[in-house]
């Protein structure tokens, strides 16, 4: 907390390099003994010494280097007042464009009820507290995910809501606002979007993504038993983890190309699983495996448990290690026959049912992170200065951000729209119907994201490219869109998709 009420006159007078203040944002900084642990050296504070530094400082950095060293403030210009507006935890942002319009204070929406305000305001509240911190340090250690967040999810019953609607969330109360049997996709939208807050798309994957796309596939298709009764409530309680094991070296898209395989054992009791699996989102740390097969009459799934012949690897790939992404073997696993999910040869159905929904969740972190970006591009054009003016006065600079803008808001738009028909349909209708839209909506999602990372990048320059810094959040943007692009469906796969699914509802009598 400031100190004082200083003048100017005063801190001009600290104008040595042992004897160092200046004035950021109306309060004044003494950074005398940190002149020599300043990163970018003695010269540019001793340059700064005795003055206003406000329009130098946020030429260079963020406002969380502010909010790191606080304690060097000493107190705040007499009569004057800081004019930066820093979001406090939960808190909306105030930058245009920054929330979805349904978020704005101007906007209105035939979608949302006060129950997705209200969810909206603890997911972020939630997020800020206590992911966003643990995010961004797994994000430069390379660590896993900690019990203790998994702990404090389950607890609040974020891993079952992260599910979206189902059975798994009847008879809750999701933070206290809405009764888990009112839960829709809507809601399910709200969170996916806040939890994309965190800009660290690694940790983002082994935050349980893997949980996600599987643990559904089990309490969907899996006959209900004590077994299956015991793998949801560890999984849904933190004390075990679940990830989608279907993508191999040898087929991703084409399902049809698995070569891992299922063979019964003599006595029919178990299924012996013998062959590999690639780029499975959070292996390395998992419990259980959802595993596509091939069986002598088709294609199944089972669920197996880690044990021994279960040997997992760890892939590097261009985002952090802490999403656990693995190579995995399976040497003659032995699984029991009741862990079948769905109809034994019939396991092409499991699969694509599991599809819509995790391509949902997936556009909506994509166009979460890319309005971020947005966010990012016009505080750094109003705030960088070139050629003596700010950025923002450069008309091709309002051009990108024209640009930029649109893409989001039109991906927003349609987002919503999908959202809302997902809740106005059955399971089976989605299936029916919504498949192709929604992945022409996740295409459409990433071809945008493309685009923001491309223009991003240039409005930042160098920083744009570098990790840490000003421009970090837009490097680490640039260097993982294409993840959205190609898990769970490619966008040129799902692009076609889209259009044949289209054709088949083509009238066949037509002027």
């Amino acid at each position: 907390m400031p100190h004082a009420a200083l003048t100017r006159e005063a801190v001009a007078t600290h104008n040595k390099p042992d004897d160092l203040w200046c004035v950021i944002d109306h309060k004044v900084y003494d950074l005398s003994e940190f002149v020599d642990a300043h990163p970018g050296g003695s010269v540019v504070l001793e340059q700064v010494a005795g003055t206003d530094a406000t329009k130098a400082f946020y030429n260079l950095h963020r406002q969380e280097v502010l909010e790191k060293y606080q304690s060097l403030c000493i107190g705040t210009i007499e009569g004057e007042k800081p004019e930066v507006i820093v979001p406090g935890i939960g808190e909306l942002s105030t930058v245009p464009y920054a929330e979805p319009l349904w978020l704005r204070p101007e906007g209105q929406s035939p979608y949302f009820k006060e129950s997705h305000r209200a969810l909206q305001r603890k997911v972020r509240e939630f997020v800020d507290k206590y992911v966003t911190p643990e995010a961004q340090q797994k994000e430069k250690d390379g660590t896993y995910i900690s019990q203790e967040l998994i702990d404090r999810m389950a607890a609040n019953d974020v891993l079952a809501m992260r599910l979206g609607p189902g059975k798994q969330l009847h008879g809750k109360n999701l933070f206290g606002v809405v009764k888990g049997e009112e839960f829709d996709y809507l809601h399910d939208m709200v969170q996916a979007q806040e939890f994309a807050r965190i800009n660290a798309r690694g940790f983002s994957d082994g935050n349980m993504a893997g949980m996600m796309i599987s643990l559904t596939a089990v309490i969907q298709w899996m006959p209900e038993s004590p077994r299956k009764a015991k793998v949801v409530d560890e999984v849904l309680s933190g004390k075990k983890k679940i990830c989608l094991a279907i993508t191999e070296a040898f087929a991703g898209s084409d399902v049809a190309g698995l070569r891992t395989t299922a063979t019964k054992s003599a006595d029919g009791k178990h299924y012996i699983i013998r062959g590999t699996k690639k780029w499975i989102t959070n292996g390395m740390f998992c419990d259980y495996f959802v595993v596509g097969c091939k069986t002598d009459k088709g294609f199944s799934v089972v669920l197996v448990e880690r044990q021994e012949g279960v040997e997992t690897s760890l892939i590097k790939t261009s985002y952090s290690p802490t999403a656990g992404t693995s190579f995995i073997e399976f040497n003659d696993v032995k699984t029991p026959v009741e862990n079948l999910l769905g109809q034994e040869h019939n396991g092409f159905t499991v699969i694509m049912s599991n599809f819509n929904h995790e391509r949902f969740m997936m556009a909506s972190g994509s166009i979460r992170m890319s309005r971020t970006i947005v966010e990012e591009c016009l505080k750094w054009c109003n705030q960088r200065i070139v050629f003596g003016k700010p950025l923002i006065n450069q008309p091709v600079m309002r051009q990108k951000l024209a640009k930029m803008i649109s893409l989001v808001e039109s991906s927003q738009a349609w987002l919503e729209s999908i959202a809302y028909q997902m809740c106005h349909m059955s399971y089976a209708e989605q299936s029916k119907h919504l498949g192709g839209p929604i992945g022409l909506l996740k295409s459409h999602a990433t071809r945008a994201a493309h685009e923001i990372a491309d223009e991003a990048t240039n409005i930042f320059g160098g920083r744009g490219i570098t990790q840490g810094g000003m421009g970090r959040v837009v490097e680490m943007f640039h260097r993982t869109y294409k993840f959205d692009a190609i898990l769970g469906g490619t966008e040129e796969i799902l692009a076609d998709l889209g259009v044949r699914q289209a054709v088949k509802k083509m009238p066949k009598a037509m002027l």
